[in-house]
């Protein structure tokens, strides 16, 4: 599968901005079974400065400034992104959560070593009792890492109710927790809050969701979605992915983006500005599948 992404971040602001700096990731990633064709990344006004660096962990940012005064900011991202099926779980790796929890600290290997670090503690991200208790009802002794992982991910898409009004990006997990409610972001970082409570390594994915339109109906131009999933370290079958807010397992309708240890380290777009007052955000996200032939003539 053969995706073109349009990702268009507006801010239109009250009263003229100065200068502005910003920081944007949204260059998707190239994994084994997700190869990155092509980024393009449209800035109006035109930005004075621009520069291109990989952070920590691996996720190409483009820093810039726009130094000329201006209402309104347009960051629209482009890229082509070939999908393939990501390779069965192994059900002989897949060891049981308690022995994986326990190995994390004595794994020396690269991937481990990388693993570990998601175990922990994030700024926006705390452990707690109360998730752990949550995900042990998952989380019963002797279950394989995989099977247990699904049965949290169900069951927090059944326990928690999508709504886009009662949170916001600065919202706690334990928030969101004990409200049942909010989005995307919410969902993950609660799953991760959870998994750390187990001494097990989770880490946050932001990237793309395609949708589809209803039957009979024409598919709307920017009516996709910039989407947050979980990443789950298992030894032996490397991350797992698990998609709270719909109960599935991503495939070739999520497209990688970044990934941190919350949504903190993969905002796709923050920065800072000297003047604007108040302003307003309007995020569009069109993924639009594409077929070889299509894509070659691109």
């Amino acid at each position: 599968m053969i995706y073109r992404i349009v990702h268009k971040n507006t801010y239109k602001y009250d009263f003229p901005v100065s200068v502005g700096s910003h920081v944007a990731c949204l260059e998707p990633r190239s994994l084994p079974h997700q190869k990155l064709l092509s980024s393009e990344l449209r800035i109006t006004p035109r930005p004075a400065t621009s520069t291109e660096r990989i952070d920590y962990f691996g996720n190409r940012l483009c820093i810039f400034t726009v130094q000329e005064p201006h209402t309104e900011l347009l960051v629209e991202a482009r890229s082509e992104v070939a999908l393939d099926v990501a390779p069965p779980l192994s059900r002989k790796a897949d060891l049981p959560w308690e022995l994986v929890a326990k190995s994390l600290p004595e794994d020396r290997s690269p991937a481990g070593l990388d693993a570990y670090q998601f175990a922990f503690e994030s700024p926006r991200i705390r452990t707690h009792p109360d998730f752990a208790d949550y995900a042990l009802q998952s989380f019963t002794p002797g279950r394989p890492l995989s099977q247990a992982l699904l049965d949290l991910t169900s069951r927090i898409h059944k326990d928690f109710r999508f709504d886009p009004k009662v949170t916001n990006v600065r919202t706690p997990p334990e928030e969101v927790f004990r409200k049942r409610h909010g989005v995307c972001q919410d969902f993950a970082q609660v799953q991760i809050a959870c998994l750390r409570s187990l001494h097990l390594a989770a880490r946050y994915v932001s990237g793309y969701l395609r949708t589809y339109p209803h039957p009979n109906k024409p598919r709307l131009v920017g009516a996709d979605a910039s989407h947050a999933w979980v990443s789950v370290y298992s030894p032996g079958n490397g991350w797992l992915d698990v998609d709270p807010t719909n109960n599935v397992v991503p495939s070739t309708d999520h497209v990688t983006l970044a990934w941190g240890r919350d949504f903190g380290d993969v905002s796709p777009l923050h920065g800072l500005v000297i003047g604007g007052g108040g302003h307003t955000l309007k995020v569009g996200v069109d993924m639009e599948p594409l077929d070889s032939a299509q894509s070659n003539r691109a």
